[in-house]
């Protein structure tokens, strides 16, 4: 019999965010992604809600309104500069910028227009204002163990390099 996602359940799934709208993929985790369900919640929790009693080998898909878990898009988190303003290291498309406001709060904003002049960065969470389905296919489901347990998830060994390999810059 096949384990199915419960609490203490060490879980391995990949998944893809697909806006409804559109169709276009938004966001796509290829590389197998492990957590303990229960213990680290680190999809939005209506996703985790219809993993349960799920097995490996299952394929689902949630449909998620973005408003709901993030609100609606608030423009006054968008703001456009000068090109020559903004750090070049800032100037790709997709870059995340974590910025402080004068009350040491901080906030992360991503780098969305950029023309020969301008360069706009949002504030407001990617998936804001959409509806998206998260497509998720699982992959492993076992028990966690003690140290998955303490981490809230997947333990990777530390690469095996041989110093020999190695050479000196």
């Amino acid at each position: 019999m096949s384990e199915t996602v419960r609490d203490g359940k060490f879980v391995e799934l990949t998944y893809k965010v697909t806006d409804r709208k559109s169709g276009h993929v938004l966001s796509c985790v290829e590389f197998p992604l492990g957590y303990v369900h229960g213990h680290n919640e680190i999809l939005a929790p209506s996703v985790h809600k219809e993993l349960e009693g799920k097995s490996a080998g299952d394929v689902i898909e949630v449909p998620i309104d973005g408003n709901r878990i993030f609100g609606p898009r608030d423009e006054s988190l968008v703001f456009t500069d000068y090109i020559e303003n903004v750090p070049r290291e800032y100037r790709q498309i997709g870059t995340s910028i974590l910025m402080e406001n004068d009350k040491g709060q901080t906030h992360s904003f991503i780098v969305t227009r950029m023309d020969d002049e301008t360069l706009t960065v949002d504030g407001n969470n990617p998936l804001c204002g959409r509806e998206v389905v998260f497509s998720l296919e699982i992959l492993t489901v076992r028990d966690a163990n003690d140290e998955e347990m303490n981490a809230g998830g997947a333990i990777r060994a530390e690469p095996n390099i041989d110093p020999s390999m190695m050479r000196q810059v």
